[in-house]
């Protein structure tokens, strides 16, 4: 993990109208279960919501649930929004229904890997730990 001080501090939400937040919830847990630190913000949270939540948290990462299909209004937003902020160091990843090749354009500008439904919650929880030990050494 690269952090003996505390866990890793991760902010997962759900952005827009999408009701949906059983997903978000089973990531949740199992990023717990994986001993991270989880603040899970419930729905319909706007970019500036999450990314003001996510500063007053102090987190290592942001986590996007989405999929109502805003994905290519939403992460973009949160990026800017945390450019903004001179938050470069705080990864933001997500997942749900997004066509591959948003997957794409998404990470070139800045997003990090996003994950389809049905991915491994350890697949993910991997992913997190890797890139702070990377971009967050303490």
């Amino acid at each position: 993990m690269g952090n003996a001080q505390r866990p890793l501090r991760v902010l997962i939400a759900k952005v827009g109208l999408d009701g949906h937040d059983r997903g978000a919830k089973v990531i949740a847990t199992s990023l717990r279960d994986e001993g991270m630190e989880v603040i899970y913000t419930g729905l319909r949270q706007t970019p500036e919501m999450v990314v003001a939540a996510a500063l007053q948290e102090d987190v290592d990462a942001i986590g996007i649930s989405i999929l109502s299909g805003a994905h290519m209004t939403v992460f973009p937003k949160i990026i800017e929004l945390m450019k903004r902020e001179n938050m470069q160091d705080v990864l933001l990843t997500g997942g749900g229904i997004i066509p591959e090749e948003d997957m794409k354009a998404l990470e070139d500008i800045g997003v990090g890997k996003l994950f389809a439904p049905g991915t491994n919650s350890k697949e993910i929880a991997d992913y997190i730990k890797s890139w702070a030990a990377q971009h967050r050494p303490f």
